[in-house]
Formats: C-alpha cells, sequence, structure tokens
C-alpha cells in the first residue's frame, strides 16, 4: 500500500487558522467536518489532533455533521461537579457501613462474606450515590399510545428515589420527543391498526413455536419477502427482538480465527455479539476512515497474532444512525475501503431504516449506494415501523445459512402475528403498494422536521450534536446536577424528554436526547422548543459559541444553491 493511495479514503477534517471574528478553540483552532467545503465547525477534543483531507468524490450529496468543542469551563465544572458527588457518596457509603443511614441496595449478608461475592460493590457505586438522585427521570409509567403526544402516570418518592407511589394522577398530553416514532406508525387508529386488529381475530396473538416447528405461517413469509423487496435485496429473515437479531447472528458468522472490526460507538447488541462470537475484536475511532484503514492494512499484513496466518474473515460493523450522537456513518468511503481490503461489512440500520433516504430505505438508500455493496443489511422494525423485531438482508446463500445456524432462528418464539401485519401494512405504506402518497408524505415531514428543529435549537445557542439530516439530536448538559434538573423541568411544562449520562455517554458529555417524528405538528415542535429555550435559560444550558448558525443544505434544491 503506497501512501498516497493510503490517503484516498479518509475522514475529512482538516484544521484552520481562526478568522473573520471566529473564537477558537483552546488551542487556538477550529475543527471542521466537511464535505463540498461547508463552514468551519468545532469538533470534539479528543479529536482536535486528526488532520486529514475529506474525499467528496465519493458523496453525492453535502454531508455536514456538527460537534462542537466543550467550553473549558464547563469541562472543568463537570468534573468538579462528579468529584463533589464522589466525595459525598463515599461519605453516605462510610455512614451506611455503621448503620446511620440505611442502605437500601442489594448486598451481601455478614454470613456471607466469605464466599464468592455476587454483587461487585465498587462498581454499584455510582447506581447507589449518582444515578438514585435523578432516577426519577427515567422509567416512567406511560397509560396511552406513545405517539407525537402520551399520558404519563403521576408518581412521587418520599425515600429518595429508592421506591415510588403511584398519585392515581394521570399527567395527560405531553409532547413526546423522546420516543424512536420516526414516521408516526405508533398509533391505535388507522390502517395499520385496523389491520393488525384483523391479524388478531386470524392468527391470534401467540404463536408458541419457533419457526422451524409449528411456528410459520404465511405471514411471516410474506413480511420475510417484503423486506428483501424493500431492501433490493435477494432474501431476507426476520426475528422478533432487535436486540437479539444483532447479538445471536453475529456469532453465527463468525468465531475463532475471525476479525471484526467494530466502530467505538456501536450499540450494546452488537457489542454483545461480537463478544459471543468469539472472534478478535478491534475497535476503530468513531466514524474515523484513517482509523479504520490502519486497523485493516496491520490486519491484512500481520495477520492473526502468534501464527500470522491470514485472518478466515474480516467483518466491518457499523451502524446507520448512532442514536447517542445523532450521526450517520461515512457508508461511501466504509464500502470503498471494504471493497480495497477484501472485507465484509455488517451495516445496522436499527435508527436509519424508515427515517433516511428519499425512499425511507435507509442509508444506503440516503447515499444512492447499492445495497449488492453491503453483505449484511440489518435493521430492526422497533423505530419508524411502530412494531417489534429485526431482520438481516443479503444474498440468498446468507438467509439459507442463518436460517439453519442462528440460535435467534432455531430457538426464539417466532414474531406475533399482529405485530408482523402492522409492520407489513407500515412498510407497504412506506413504498407506496396502498395507492397512496402517504408514505412519502411522512417522510417529507420528517425530514422538514428534522431540519428545523435543529436549526432552531442552533439559533438559540444550544450545542448540539450529529448529522444535520438525523432525527436524533442530542443536545449537550454536562453537567450531572442538569441532568435530572433538565428533566424535571421539562416534564413541568408538559414535555416528555430523554436525559443521558455516564457511563452511557462520555464523563463530561451527559445529554439530552430529542426524536424527532413525523407525527409533530409545527405548533408541537414550536411549542417544545419554547419550553427547551426556556429551560435552558433557567439552567445556563446554552453554550455554543457560535456567532451565526449553520445552515443544513442537505435538502436546498439546486435554485436555491445558485441564489446563494
Amino acid at each position: 500500500m503506497t501512501e498516497s493511495s493510503a490517503n484516498k479514503l479518509l475522514n475529512g477534517d482538516a484544521c484552520h487558522r481562526t478568522s473573520n471574528g471566529k473564537k477558537s478553540g483552546k488551542n487556538g483552532f477550529v475543527k471542521t467536518q466537511c464535505l463540498f467545503q461547508q463552514p468551519q465547525k468545532y469538533r470534539r477534543p479528543r479529536e482536535k489532533n486528526q488532520n486529514v483531507p475529506c474525499n467528496s468524490s465519493l458523496y453525492k450529496k453535502p454531508f455536514v455533521e456538527s460537534f462542537e468543542e466543550t467550553p473549558l469551563l464547563v469541562a472543568v465544572l463537570t468534573y468538579m461537579g462528579y468529584g463533589i458527588l464522589t466525595v459525598f457518596g463515599y461519605l453516605r457509603d462510610f455512614l451506611r457501613h455503621w448503620n446511620i443511614e440505611k442502605c437500601h441496595v442489594a448486598r451481601e449478608r455478614e454470613e456471607q462474606k466469605d464466599f464468592v461475592p455476587l454483587y461487585q460493590d465498587f462498581e454499584n457505586f455510582y447506581t447507589r450515590n449518582l444515578y438514585m438522585r435523578i432516577r426519577d427521570n427515567w422509567n416512567r409509567p406511560i397509560c396511552s399510545v406513545p405517539g407525537a403526544k402520551m399520558d404519563l402516570v403521576d408518581r412521587v418518592s418520599h425515600d429518595y428515589n429508592w421506591t415510588f407511589r403511584h398519585t392515581g394522577k394521570v399527567v395527560k398530553g405531553v409532547i413526546n420527543m423522546g420516543s424512536y416514532n420516526y414516521l408516526g406508525f405508533a398509533e391505535n387508529t388507522g390502517t395499520c391498526a385496523d389491520v393488525a386488529i384483523e391479524a388478531t381475530h386470524k392468527y391470534g396473538v401467540g404463536v408458541g413455536s419457533t419457526r422451524y416447528e409449528m411456528g410459520n405461517l404465511d405471514i411471516h413469509e410474506e413480511l420475510e419477502q417484503l423486506v428483501a423487496r424493500f431492501l433490493g435485496v435477494e432474501s431476507s429473515m426476520a426475528f422478533g427482538m432487535g436486540f437479539a437479531t444483532n447479538s445471536m447472528n453475529i456469532p453465527a458468522l463468525t468465531g475463532k480465527g475471525c476479525l471484526i472490526l467494530s466502530d467505538e460507538l456501536n450499540h450494546a447488541s452488537l457489542v454483545l455479539g461480537a463478544r459471543l462470537s468469539g472472534s478478535t475484536i478491534r475497535v476503530f475511532k468513531h466514524n474515523n476512515m484513517q482509523s479504520l484503514e490502519k486497523l485493516l492494512r496491520d490486519a491484512i499484513v500481520h495477520g492473526q497474532p502468534r501464527t500470522h496466518r491470514p485472518w478466515k474473515k474480516i467483518l466491518i460493523v457499523v451502524e446507520g444512525i448512532y442514536s447517542m450522537e445523532g450521526s450517520i456513518v461515512r457508508l461511501p468511503e466504509v464500502i470503498a475501503l471494504k471493497k480495497r481490503y477484501k472485507a465484509y461489512l455488517y451495516l445496522d440500520e436499527a435508527h436509519s431504516i424508515g427515517a433516511l433516504g428519499s425512499n425511507g430505505k435507509g442509508v444506503v438508500d440516503y447515499f444512492g449506494l447499492d445495497p449488492k455493496d453491503v453483505d449484511i443489511m440489518m435493521g430492526t422494525f422497533t423505530k419508524s415501523f411502530g412494531a417489534a423485531g429485526g431482520y438481516i438482508g443479503g444474498k440468498k446463500e446468507l438467509i439459507d445459512y442463518l436460517r439453519s445456524h442462528s440460535h435467534s432462528a432455531l430457538y426464539a418464539t417466532s414474531i406475533s402475528p399482529p405485530v408482523a401485519q402492522q409492520i407489513i401494512t407500515s412498510m407497504k405504506i412506506i413504498m407506496g403498494a396502498d395507492g397512496t402518497t402517504l408514505g412519502a408524505d411522512r417522510l417529507r415531514q420528517l425530514s422538514e422536521n428534522t431540519t428545523y428543529f435543529r436549526r432552531k435549537l442552533r439559533e438559540m445557542g444550544f450545542i448540539i450534536y450529529g448529522n444535520d439530516d438525523s432525527p436524533v439530536v442530542p443536545m449537550m448538559l454536562y453537567m450531572p446536577a442538569k441532568i435530572g434538573a433538565f428533566g424535571r423541568e421539562m416534564l413541568k411544562r408538559n414535555i416528555g424528554t430523554v436525559v443521558v449520562g455516564f457511563p452511557a455517554t462520555p464523563i463530561i458529555e451527559s445529554r439530552a436526547r430529542f426524536c424527532v417524528s413525523a407525527a409533530h405538528t409545527r405548533e408541537m415542535l414550536d411549542t417544545a422548543l419554547e419550553a427547551i429555550s426556556e429551560v435552558g435559560d433557567l439552567l445556563q444550558l446554552k453554550y455554543s459559541r457560535r456567532q451565526q448558525p449553520l445552515p443544513s443544505l442537505g435538502w436546498m434544491s439546486e435554485e436555491s444553491l445558485l441564489q446563494d
């Protein structure tokens, strides 16, 4: 591999001295991540030393992602906040040890102190002393359809979130900004609900068997044929659980003597599947093609450890949309590297299928690529389709192999018939096979809502992560005390949100994660944005140092671009 060819497929980040009054990072640089000469953008501190050129020739449309640098003062105060919480946590553990304070968590009995411990005391430190303080922000019971609006069961805690008691009241009309209801198919009225009811009357709710025994229905065969046609692949296979689609199928595809190259921000199901496979796992930096290519070159040059024999398989594992970052995989570059080094590609489209692309076919459709270039196409029905389960798509030989080797196929119960019917109907609507434009209208509405919501948040001065076209919108909170405060204050204003902190995110990158839906009206988004701005002022969350918002060019018309 020559040096010139090694630089052909690289990330697209470049360092520039600040000019025109733009504020710089701590080292005097502003990081950009550009394709098609996009304006300058901040990057995260951990990526700030990467200096690699972009390869725009692989992209047919603008690709804009933003990761604004964490302000130094905010980072220092965040570390101080966690430090203070840790000190008080150890103090409270000391009080619990001497029974001065009651301990509510599970721990070893005194007579079992010489046994192998069931509970790792230090590992539960975060749960006892930090998570419990803000536990009221999660696991709220919902007593309605989790659509654009929802009803929540009111609850209170009198022991600092260790236990909850329902008050008997219901909080009605909460705007749902947290569910993965991208196309608005989480509903109890309309075509999907009607046919699901008919399927329940015809087949019942449960199958009570695996596909290989008495659980293979004609509706399952119809579903798999439709999924293959929707994806543009030879064949597909459906599973009853999205998490198990990854964790149980990757071990069937790779094993000892194989190498898995995994993005550092891959979902837990992908990580578990890779570990269960027994393959060697190497992790590359998030969406960093330079890091991925280095691992590929090293794998081919050096082979397996000790023996230096060639790897049986090299499998690259990536996601379409990363659910905590809101970023989109650089699929054209990944495919180019995969072809160059003769590797295989496993693409998880859990969040991107139905949510990206002019036809709703995911990240492959979004970039205008050939589905045949992706060896294993995986996705779930739990987001855009308002159902449950997952699928694997690819060549017929691959699917036939999985039918006889996948644990999810051999041992798991078949998809519930009404759920399968929900998937079939919603997928036909997206494809336009129902004879209406409802699917195209929902795709267009999702795109417009995403662009509008992201632009407004930037204009307000919040730091948001991810790609301009991603319906997953992370908004940075940083400090641990603001995680719980933001969730509570938003609920007071009848807005349901998801807040996320360490260890699900880096310790100084706590965030609120909004999921935009086609079911959201402009009035709903304006109401949510007004509440977010109000809470942002209250909690001082408007950290952005940008002087002007950066518009999304992804869906601009050619006429608008020419006028600019």
